[in-house]
């Protein structure tokens, strides 16, 4: 009897529980996430690789007197532009006012002698015609006139150089530019050829020096040569993007053995002084044209080690994670050389919500014109 009422209160339990799930709506899945696809297009397009360079002064002036004596003045405000001809320092010309005075007075003393022997020998001609004085005595006459004209034109060298030290004691800008600080202020000793004034570089233009690995001047070698002076991009560390622009004037004529690079210069106006000898400057140069490139943004290739791939987004909405083989940055956007047909569609922005190969996705696509734009800003 227990054992037929316990049956009966069982099946009335599984009833009344099977009665209330009458009417209740089935677990529903959440929709596909969201992602921003863009579609795969090629291109014609010129190739840009960056590299590191130095800013260098196409002229630089280590300064040093020609002369030896005492700084009198000083004649320039340190750090400050200087024009060609420009009295920076001027050393003591006392001793060397005295020494052209002297060397003149010399030079006089030649020219009288020179005179008074001139005449000596015209009149050793005369005599010897007459027979008046003896050979002997005429070519000594001779001879006498002769040093002295020897000796007229030793002191007018002397009057020259003495002259020239005079000059030598105004240090001169040799070239325009900026100039550095004084290394010898007023009332020292400066020596001749030995003693170093000051530095002065010239400003505008500027050089630009950054070496390229053999490969890439493989590369670029074609373009390179299709222009002659092709331009360059350059910026400066803190500036966003590569601002200024060059002209590529020069490439070494060898490679560096030790490092497998080569040497390339840039030429860029300067005349606010933005750069200076010696900063580093990062340098785009275009390595190369290709007609069909493929250019996807940067941020749609992933890293996995040392492979790269992205998300293709099939016909059916399910993501496809497929291998691909890169180029050179270019701005915001990369090279795929190879793993990309045109028309397809590659997810850029939403990735973190992908758990793999075959996932759902609602493709949202992206505006053509905003990657032009990106690929604009990145040239900027």
């Amino acid at each position: 009897m227990v054992k037929k009422f316990a049956a009966t209160l069982f099946s009335f339990t599984a009833l009344a529980l099977a009665g209330c799930n009458v009417g209740e709506p089935a677990a529903q899945l959440p929709p596909p996430p969201a992602v921003e696809v863009a579609q795969v297009s090629t291109e014609a397009t010129t190739l840009w690789r960056s590299f590191t360079g130095r800013v260098a002064a196409p002229e630089s002036v280590q300064l040093r007197p020609r002369v030896s004596g005492y700084i009198d003045q000083v004649s320039f405000a340190e750090g400050a532009l200087v024009q060609r001809g420009d009295v920076l320092f001027t050393i003591d010309p006392r001793p060397f006012e005295a020494s052209l005075r002297a060397a003149e007075a010399d030079l006089q003393r030649v020219r009288s002698q020179l005179s008074f022997n001139t005449k000596q020998a015209e009149r050793a001609q005369q005599l010897l015609g007459s027979k008046t004085i003896s050979r002997e005595e005429y070519d000594r006459r001779v001879a006498s006139r002769d040093a002295e004209r020897a000796a007229l034109k030793a002191a007018e060298a002397a009057v020259e150089k003495a002259r020239l030290d005079l000059q030598y004691t105004q240090v001169k800008a040799p070239i325009s530019g900026r100039i550095g600080r004084a290394m010898v202020t007023l009332g020292n000793l400066a020596n001749a050829n030995t003693t170093l004034l000051t530095t002065l570089v010239s400003v505008d233009p500027m050089y630009v020096y950054f070496d390229s690995d053999e490969q890439t001047f493989a590369e670029s070698r074609r373009l390179l040569s299709a222009d002659s002076t092709p331009t360059v991009h350059i910026g400066l560390a803190g500036e966003a993007g590569y601002p200024h622009q060059g002209k590529l004037d020069f490439v070494d004529n060898r490679l560096n053995s030790d490092t497998g690079t080569i040497q390339f210069r840039a030429v860029l106006p300067n005349p606010d002084g933005t750069f200076k000898p010696g900063q580093f400057a990062r340098v785009e140069m275009p390595v190369e044209k290709a007609d069909q490139a493929v250019l996807v943004d940067s941020k749609a290739v992933l890293t996995d080690q040392d492979r790269r791939y992205v998300y293709v987004v099939t016909q059916d909405n399910l993501t496809e994670r497929r291998p691909v083989e890169v180029g050179p940055r270019q701005g915001e956007r990369t090279l795929i050389r190879n793993g990309l047909l045109s028309g397809e569609r590659i997810v850029v922005n939403g990735l973190q919500k992908i758990r793999g190969s075959g996932t759902p996705v609602t493709p949202k696509l992206v505006a053509p014109q905003n990657l032009a734009e990106i690929a604009q800003a990145a040239q900027r």
